[in-house]
């Protein structure tokens, strides 16, 4: 288990990969078993807030930026016309704020399983929560998988499975199954991200069996965008994206010129996602 030693240090130790990412810590702020998960918040010296679930860490203050702009805008402007946008997990609520940073979008449901992590989020990371009042903004606390299931076929343009690791909860969120229930749930030109975990690490683990899914599922279109995130295992973290339509070209011009701020997408950094590692392309073409 993954906790703060004498030298006021938390630690999450990767041992299957042989590596930890540690933060400094000043003091725990809120500790609580939920019918769900473990959850801490700790104040960092140089992070801010840190959020952990079950050992894991899962957002500071300080880096969260990148990883809630990579989920949500190249999806949002790979679409033609995103209005209806539903978000499975995501209880921070970081990747809802960007996702109402579109006017375009009409409605914003969240579909979270456990309440406790949004509320937590409201008091220690308030400043992810700024769109929660939105009148666009709907929240269900409750199973994502079973709301796809029960969805109208049609009624969505993009998913985002803003979703912890694929184990205990979150583990039906990687399956072909899934996959299928969302591909039913989106429109024509509907698409679908989910964060992918680490290049690095999870590529042949994760990343191919994902595509795979997803691919046997019916999207005929799927591609990994990879970025930095520094409190993830090695520091690189991924979106893999798939659609009934070519998920590698977007609104160039929407993007050159959001009408919003970001700290870290752009048209550019956008169009330097979509390029491939070649390890990736030595995958796909082996």
């Amino acid at each position: 288990m993954n906790l703060p030693d004498k030298t006021h240090w938390f630690t999450e130790i990767c041992e299957e990969h042989g590596s930890a990412i540690s933060f400094r810590i000043r003091r725990r702020l809120h500790e609580e078993k939920t019918d769900y998960q473990h959850i801490e918040i700790y104040e960092t010296t140089d992070f801010g807030n840190l959020m952990v679930i079950d050992g894991f860490i899962m957002l500071t203050s300080r880096d969260n930026f990148l990883y809630h702009e990579m989920m949500s805008h190249p999806a949002l402007f790979t679409h033609p016309d995103p209005e209806r946008v539903v978000i499975i997990g995501g209880g921070d609520c970081g990747t809802l704020r960007e996702v109402l940073k579109h006017k375009g979008v009409k409605h914003a449901l969240q579909v979270e399983i456990d309440e406790r992590v949004t509320r937590l989020s409201e008091h220690y990371f308030p400043e992810l929560c700024e769109s929660n009042r939105d009148p666009r903004t709907e929240f269900l606390f409750g199973d994502g998988i079973q709301w796809m299931k029960d969805a109208e076929p049609g009624s969505v343009d993009i998913i985002i499975v803003d979703s912890t690791d694929p184990i205990g909860p979150a583990e039906g969120l990687f399956t072909e199954d899934f996959y299928r229930s969302c591909y039913r749930v989106l429109g024509d030109t509907g698409l679908i991200v989910q964060q992918s975990e680490s290049p690095l690490l999870h590529y042949d683990s994760i990343i191919r069996p994902m595509h795979s899914a997803m691919q046997a599922a019916g999207f005929s279109h799927t591609h990994t965008l990879p970025f930095p995130q520094p409190c993830y295992p090695s520091g690189w973290w991924s979106a893999t994206l798939a659609g009934k339509q070519d998920v590698t070209t977007f609104r160039d011009g929407d993007a050159e010129n959001p009408g919003f701020t970001t700290q870290y997408y752009t048209r550019n950094i956008h169009q330097g996602a979509l390029a491939m590692p070649a390890f990736f392309l030595k995958s796909h073409s082996g």
